[in-house]
C-alpha cells in the first residue's frame, strides 16, 4: 500500500494563540488564515489564555478566507475554587475548551465572565464548579505541561492523573473529552508523552495531537520571547526567559504533525473529527434591544406616542404646521417597524433624568438630530425642521446597520448618567465597552528597543524621527523621513530594530475601558458576550464595532467641557440676572454675529483656530446657517471649497446652477455641496429616489464603492423599474444625460468629504451658546473658560491675555475670596481660583472654603491651624503663600514662608498636647503645665523677594506671572530698545510688512526643541511682553550661537525678521538674542555670548585623529549627553586643538565621563 499524499491526510490546529493573548501570542489572525491555507488545512480554532478578546475578528477572518473557524478559549482552572485566593497556595491549570454550538458558547462565555468577574488571581480563572454547571455543548482538550493531567504526571502521580482524566470525562462525556499530546522537544515533553499515551490506553479516553501554536513560522520564535520580554520588562539577554525553550511553537503543517506523532496517527486525525463537531456560528445584525417599562403599566408604544405629540405641541406652539405634524407620523411609524420604540424610550429615559439633576446635556450630535420625534420627546434640542436635517440619515427602512444617538454631558457629571443607567436596568445589564492600546509606531520602537537591550538615548534618537501624525505607521516613516531611513540603511542595529518594530506594530498590548461606550442588553451582558474587569468594573471583551455587529445596543456618553463651561458661566449670570437662561437665547442676536465677523472668538467652541477667524471675517456670518456651514466646511478635503463659498456670498449674481431644481437644495449653502443631506436631497429631488436609497448610494460614494456607485449612476439617470426600487431618474425629470452624469461626478468626487450637517447643526448651537456669553458676559464666560482648562497653563496664559485684551483684570488668588476656579466678582474682575495653584489637593480647597463661611482667616497660623488634619503640609502652605493667596493678612511673602514649618511644627504640637484633653502626667507631676498654648504665631518680618523672585514663584506654582511681568522693571528699556511691542506685530492693527528688520524685548516662556530634516537643532520659541505672546523661530545657526540665553523666564532683546504667511499669526525669525542685562544697541556683535570665554569648566579630550574610530564614538556619545561644557578636541596626528561645535557642548554627567574613559583613557581626559 503506497503512502497517503500530504493533503489527504486530515488535521486541524486546536491550540492556538492569536495576539489577544496579549504580549505572548504571535499569531497575527489576518496573517494566520495564509498560514492555515498554506498548510493545506480547512479548520482553526481560537484558544487565547483566559480571554476571548479575538473572538469576533477572528471568526470574520476566518469565514473570508474559506477556513472553518472553531471558537474556544485555553482557560485557567483554579487549584481549589475561584473564590481562594491565597499566595503560593492557588495557583491554576489550563483546560482547553471548544464550542460545538451555541449552547457551548454560551456556556463558555458564561465561564470566561465568571474567571474575570468572580475568579481573578493574577489571570482570570474558573473552577471546577463553573464547569460542572455549564460543561454542556463543549469540547474538552486536557491542554499542555500547565494542564492538570501532565503537572499530576510531572509530580510522579501516575494515578491521580488518571482520577483526573476520568473526572473529566464523566463530565464533558465520552465523546468530548480527548487527551492532548503535545511535543516541543521539551525535556518535559519526553517524560509526559508516553504516559499520556498510556493513559489513553488505558482508561480508552481518545487523544488529540496539538502544536502550543504562539507564531506562525519558526522563524518567528524570536518575535514572540520579544512581546514576553515586553510583558515582563525583561531584556531578550535576561537568562530567565519564560517557558519557551525550543523553537517548535507554531503552527505546524499536516505533515510535520504526523511526523511528530508517528506512533499515534489517529492522534491526528481525531483533530479533524473534532472540528467536524464544532459548528458555533455568530448571529450578526439581529438586534437585541432591552425592554423598556412604561410607568403605570402602559403600552410602550402608547406611552413614546404620547410623549411625542406632547412634545410637538410644546416645541411648535397650538398651532403646528400640517408639514410637522405629517413628519412625525411618519417617523413615529418608521421607528414602530424597524422595532426602535424603546431605544428612543431609554435614550430619552437617562437624558430626562440627567436634565432633571441639573446635569448640562448636549443639544445632540451626529445624524440624530435630524429626527424630529427626537426633538418632541427632548433627546435633541435643535429644531431639525428649520434647519432642514433629514430624518433618514439617521434611520431608514433600507439602513442595516444600528443607528446610534451618541450624547454629550457634562464633564464632570458624565459618570452619574452612567450610574443611573446601571441602577435603572440593572448592573449586571449594563457594561462598558473595551478598547485595545495598540503598539503604534513609536511606542513599538521603544519597547523593541528596551528588550534588545539597546541604551535609551540612542532608542529616543531613532523613535523621535517618526513623525508625530495620525495613522503614521513605520512602513509611512521609512518613506516621509530620510534621517530614518538612512539610519535604518546603514546601521545593522537600527536595521533589527526597525524590522522587529515592523513585526510587533499595530499589535494590542493591553486592554482599557473606551471612554464614552456603554452596551445595555435585555439579558444579563454575559448570556451575549464574554467579560472581563479592568479596575473592577465590568467591561465587554468585544469592542464597539463588533458589539454593534452582533445586534447589542451601544450609547455613547461623551464628556464635554464647553457643557460644563456654558452651565458655569450661566449660573455666574444668573446671580446678577436671576431670568437669564442659555434655554431661551435669541440665535439671531446680531451683536454676536457681529463679534464672530470681527474673529474675536478665542475660546468659542469650534470656532477658535486662527484660520476659522480669518474664514469668520472674510465671511461675515448672518445667521447659524452660516455656522454650521463653516464648521463643515473647515475641515480638510472641503476646504478647498471655502473660498468659492465666500465668493459666491459676497457675490450672489455669480452663482450658476446645472440646473434650475438645484436652486433651493443649495441656496442655503451659496452654490455649493457641503451636507450628505443635501447629496440625499439631490438624489431624492432630481431623480425621485426615496430617502432610505439616497442614503445608501451616499455611502457607497463616501465609502468609494465604485461597483455600486456605477450601478447607481445609471438609476440616477435615466430611472430604474426594479420592483421596490422604482424611480423616474433625472431624464424623465426633464434634465439632459450630460448634466445629470456631471452633477453624478460632482457629487462622487464631493460625497468622501461632505459632512453629516446634523452632526454641524449641533456644533453650531453650542458655538452660538458659547459666542453669545462671550459677547454679552464677557468676565462670567472667561472665568468659566480658565477654570475649564486649569490644566493646561499654555490655554491659562492664552485666555489671561485675551482677559487683558477684552480689559477684564485676573487677580491674584486670596485665601478669604477665592473659590476652586476662577469667578468673576461684580465690579467685572476675575479672580484667581485656588485649583490653579500647585501642589493643593481638592479636599483642602473645599475645606477651607466651607471654613471661612463662619469667619474669615485672620492670620497663616489661624488658617494652619484651622485646616489642622486635612491634606495640609508645607509644600502646599508655601505654594499658597507664593501664588499670594495670603497678601491680604499683613505679612509679606518671604517672612511667611520663613515661617510656615515654625507655624506648622507648632499646631503640630499643640494637637499632641491636647489630644482628647490628655494632659501630659509627667508635665503635670513635675507642675510645668503648659496646655494653654498661645494662640497665635509671632511671625518675623524678613525683607521681601526682589520682584523678579516673586514673580518666578508665581509661575512656578501658577504657570502665571500674577502680581506682575518680569518686564515691568525693564520699561524704560523696553521703550528704548524695542522697534516694536508684540501687539504691534500680531494685533488686530497690527500693518507691519512681511520680512521687516525688528527688534523686541520680551521674556521667555518656553522652547520647543526640535529636529531638523539635517538632523541639527532648532527651536520654537514663546515670547510675552506686556501686550501679547508670540512665537519666534531659532533656525539650527542661530541656535547654536544663542543657545544659553535662551531660558525660561529670561528677559531678552530679539532681533530678526518678521514672517507674515496667510492665515497665520505673525512669528519673528530671529538673528540674535541677548540677554537685556549690558545690552548695547550701538554695538550689537558684543553682545554674542561667547561660550567658551565665559564657560565655568572646559573639556579637553585627546584623539589619535579625526579619522579614528575613537573619534567617531566620541562625538556619538557627546550627541547623547548634551549640555552646556565647551568641548575641545586635541588631535596626536597633526598635534592641533579643535574647538567642538555648540550642539557638541556636553553635560558632564557622571555616565558620561565614565564611559568616556572606556573609549579613550583616563590620561586623555582633562577639565579645567
Amino acid at each position: 500500500m503506497s503512502e497517503p499524499t500530504a493533503n489527504t491526510r486530515p488535521f486541524a490546529h486546536l491550540h492556538i494563540h492569536t495576539e489577544y493573548s496579549l504580549l505572548d501570542g504571535a499569531c497575527r489572525i489576518d496573517q494566520l488564515m495564509e498560514r492555515v491555507k498554506e498548510c493545506g488545512q480547512t479548520a482553526i480554532a481560537c484558544t487565547d489564555h483566559g480571554v476571548m478578546y479575538g473572538c469576533v475578528q477572528f471568526y470574520k477572518a476566518a469565514k473570508k478566507a474559506g477556513i472553518k473557524p472553531i471558537i474556544g478559549c485555553e482557560v485557567y482552572v483554579a487549584t481549589r475554587t475561584r473564590f481562594d485566593k491565597v499566595n503560593k497556595i492557588d495557583g491554576n491549570n489550563h483546560l482547553i475548551l471548544l464550542c460545538k454550538n451555541e449552547t457551548g458558547y454560551k456556556n463558555l462565555i458564561k465561564m470566561v465572565s465568571a474567571g474575570f468577574v468572580e475568579g481573578f488571581y493574577s489571570k482570570p480563572r474558573v473552577d471546577k464548579q463553573l464547569l460542572e454547571q455549564y460543561h454542556e455543548g463543549l469540547i474538552c482538550l486536557s491542554a499542555c505541561l500547565a494542564g492538570e493531567i501532565p503537572q499530576a504526571i510531572l509530580a510522579g502521580d501516575y494515578e491521580r492523573a488518571k482520577a483526573t482524566a476520568l473526572w473529566y470525562r464523566d463530565l464533558f462525556g465520552a465523546e468530548n473529552y480527548y487527551i492532548e499530546l503535545q511535543d516541543h522537544g521539551l525535556k518535559e515533553d519526553s517524560t509526559v508523552l508516553p504516559q499520556l499515551i498510556k493513559l489513553s490506553r488505558e482508561t480508552g479516553i481518545p487523544m488529540a495531537a496539538t502544536n502550543d501554536a504562539h507564531y506562525l513560522r519558526k522563524e518567528d520564535a524570536k518575535m514572540q520571547s520579544i512581546l514576553l520580554c515586553i510583558q515582563t520588562g525583561k531584556t531578550i539577554q535576561d537568562a530567565d526567559r519564560m517557558e519557551f525553550q525550543t523553537d517548535e511553537f507554531y503552527v505546524k503543517t499536516t505533515d510535520e504533525m504526523y511526523e511528530l506523532f508517528s506512533m499515534v496517527p489517529e492522534a491526528c486525525a481525531n483533530t479533524a473529527k473534532i472540528a467536524e463537531q464544532c459548528n458555533f456560528d455568530f448571529e450578526f445584525g439581529h438586534t437585541k434591544i432591552p425592554y423598556y417599562k412604561a410607568p403605570g403599566g402602559m403600552d410602550n408604544q402608547a406611552y413614546f406616542e404620547k410623549l411625542c405629540w406632547d412634545g410637538l405641541e410644546r416645541r411648535y406652539g397650538p398651532d403646528v404646521p400640517q408639514a410637522n405634524i405629517d413628519r412625525l407620523k411618519y417617523e413615529i411609524g418608521v421607528v414602530k417597524t424597524m422595532g426602535y420604540t424603546n431605544y428612543y424610550l431609554i435614550v430619552w429615559d437617562y437624558i430626562n433624568f440627567a436634565k432633571s439633576q441639573g446635569i448640562p446635556v448636549g443639544p445632540g450630535r451626529g445624524s440624530g438630530a435630524g429626527s424630529i420625534a427626537a426633538y418632541c420627546v427632548g433627546i435633541t434640542d435643535i429644531d431639525p425642521i428649520r434647519y432642514n436635517l433629514i430624518f433618514e440619515r439617521f434611520l431608514n427602512p433600507e439602513r442595516v446597520s444600528m443607528p446610534d444617538f451618541d450624547v454629550d454631558f457634562c464633564y464632570e457629571r458624565r459618570q452619574e448618567v452612567i450610574d443611573y443607567v446601571n441602577r435603572k436596568y440593572g448592573a449586571d445589564h449594563v457594561a462598558q465597552i473595551v478598547t485595545f492600546g495598540t503598539m503604534a509606531a513609536r511606542n513599538a520602537i521603544r519597547d523593541v528597543g528596551r528588550v534588545m537591550g539597546i541604551p535609551y538615548q540612542q532608542v529616543d534618537v531613532v523613535a523621535k524621527l517618526v513623525p508625530m501624525e495620525l495613522k503614521m505607521t513605520l512602513k509611512r516613516a521609512l518613506e516621509v523621513s530620510s534621517e530614518l531611513k538612512k539610519l535604518y540603511d546603514t546601521d545593522p542595529q537600527v536595521t533589527e530594530l526597525i524590522d522587529t518594530a515592523l513585526k510587533v506594530e499595530g499589535m494590542p498590548r493591553h486592554a482599557s475601558t473606551h471612554a464614552a461606550g456603554v452596551v445595555i442588553t435585555p439579558e444579563p451582558t454575559d448570556y451575549y458576550l464574554p467579560l472581563a474587569t479592568n479596575d473592577g468594573l465590568p467591561v465587554t471583551q468585544f469592542n464597539m464595532t463588533e458589539i454593534e455587529e452582533l445586534g447589542l445596543l451601544k450609547m455613547d456618553f461623551l464628556g464635554l467641557r464647553t457643557l460644563t463651561v456654558i452651565r458655569d458661566a450661566e449660573v455666574a449670570v444668573q446671580k446678577q440676572h436671576p431670568e437669564f437662561s442659555i434655554r431661551n437665547l435669541n440665535y439671531d442676536d446680531p451683536d454676536t454675529y457681529k463679534m464672530l465677523g470681527q474673529g474675536d472668538t478665542e475660546g468659542v467652541f469650534q470656532l477658535e483656530s486662527s484660520g476659522m477667524k480669518q474664514v469668520l471675517v472674510g465671511l461675515q456670518p448672518q445667521n447659524l446657517e452660516d455656522v454650521i456651514a463653516l464648521i463643515s466646511l473647515y475641515r480638510p478635503g472641503p476646504m478647498d471649497s471655502i473660498p468659492t463659498y465666500l465668493r459666491n456670498r459676497h457675490e450672489p449674481d455669480k452663482i450658476s446652477y446645472k440646473t434650475p431644481q438645484l436652486a433651493h437644495i443649495l441656496d442655503v449653502t451659496n452654490g455649493c455641496i457641503v451636507y450628505q443631506e443635501q447629496v440625499m436631497q439631490i438624489f431624492r429631488e432630481l431623480a425621485g429616489f426615496s430617502f432610505g436609497q439616497a442614503d445608501n448610494v451616499r455611502r457607497a460614494m463616501s465609502k468609494k464603492k465604485h461597483a455600486v456607485m456605477e450601478a447607481e449612476r445609471e438609476h440616477f439617470v435615466h430611472g430604474c423599474t426594479d420592483p421596490g426600487n422604482e424611480c423616474p431618474g433625472c431624464v424623465a425629470n426633464g434634465i439632459s444625460e450630460k448634466v445629470a452624469n456631471e452633477i453624478y461626478d460632482e457629487m462622487s468626487s464631493f460625497a468622501s468629504y461632505a459632512f453629516n450637517k446634523s452632526h454641524a447643526a449641533c456644533y453650531a448651537y453650542v458655538a452660538f451658546q458659547t459666542a453669545y456669553l462671550k459677547c454679552h458676559y464677557p468676565s462670567e464666560f472667561m472665568a468659566a473658560l480658565l477654570t475649564s482648562v486649569l490644566d493646561n497653563t499654555g490655554k491659562v496664559i492664552e485666555y489671561s491675555g485675551e482677559c487683558a485684551r477684552l480689559g477684564i483684570k485676573v487677580l491674584p488668588p486670596d485665601i478669604n475670596i477665592s473659590g476652586s476656579g476662577f469667578t468673576a466678582e461684580d465690579s467685572g474682575r476675575i479672580r484667581f481660583g485656588l485649583n490653579a495653584v500647585k501642589n493643593v489637593g481638592t479636599r483642602l480647597i473645599e475645606r477651607s472654603v466651607e471654613e471661612r463661611q463662619e469667619k474669615p482667616y485672620t492670620s497663616l497660623y489661624d488658617f494652619c491651624k484651622r485646616m489642622h488634619g486635612t491634606e495640609l503640609n508645607r509644600r502646599t502652605v508655601e505654594s499658597l503663600i507664593k501664588a499670594g493667596a495670603f497678601d491680604n493678612l499683613g505679612s509679606n511673602r518671604r517672612s511667611l514662608v520663613e515661617a510656615t514649618e515654625g507655624v506648622l511644627k507648632s499646631i503640630e504640637s499643640d494637637s499632641r498636647k491636647n489630644l482628647d484633653g490628655q494632659i501630659d502626667l509627667f508635665s503635670m507631676m513635675s507642675g510645668t503645665d503648659n496646655t494653654s498654648a498661645a494662640d497665635s504665631y509671632e511671625i518675623k518680618p524678613c525683607p521681601e523677594y526682589t520682584h523678579a523672585e516673586l514673580l518666578q514663584q508665581e509661575k512656578e506654582v501658577s504657570g502665571l506671572y500674577l502680581s506682575g511681568h518680569p518686564l515691568d522693571a525693564y520699561r524704560d528699556q523696553s521703550a528704548q530698545f524695542a522697534t516694536h511691542t508684540i501687539k504691534a506685530l500680531t494685533g488686530e492693527d497690527a500693518n507691519v510688512p512681511d520680512n521687516s528688520h525688528v527688534r523686541i524685548v520680551c521674556t521667555i516662556v518656553k522652547s520647543k526643541m526640535v529636529t531638523t530634516k539635517t538632523n541639527s537643532m532648532m527651536a520654537y520659541t514663546s515670547v510675552e511682553d506686556l501686550t501679547g505672546t508670540m512665537e519666534v523661530i531659532v533656525f539650527p545657526r542661530t541656535l547654536e550661537t544663542f543657545r544659553d540665553v535662551l531660558h525660561d523666564n529670561a528677559v531678552v532683546v530679539i532681533e530678526g525678521r518678521l514672517s507674515i504667511r496667510e492665515d497665520e499669526p505673525a512669528r519673528l525669525v530671529a538673528e540674535s538674542i541677548s540677554p537685556i542685562e549690558g545690552y548695547n544697541p550701538a554695538r550689537p556683535q558684543a553682545n554674542r555670548p561667547n561660550q567658551m570665554r565665559d564657560a565655568a569648566r572646559r573639556l579637553y579630550v585627546r584623539l589619535p585623529s579625526r579619522t579614528s574610530p575613537e573619534y567617531a564614538k566620541v562625538v556619538n556619545l557627546l550627541e547623547i549627553f548634551d549640555g552646556d561644557m565647551p568641548v575641545i578636541f586635541y588631535l596626536e596626528d597633526t598635534k592641533q586643538k579643535l574647538a567642538a561645535p555648540r550642539r557638541l557642548y556636553t553635560s558632564g554627567h557622571p555616565l558620561f565621563f565614565e564611559e568616556l574613559q572606556r573609549i579613550v583613557g583616563e590620561k586623555n581626559i582633562a577639565t579645567k
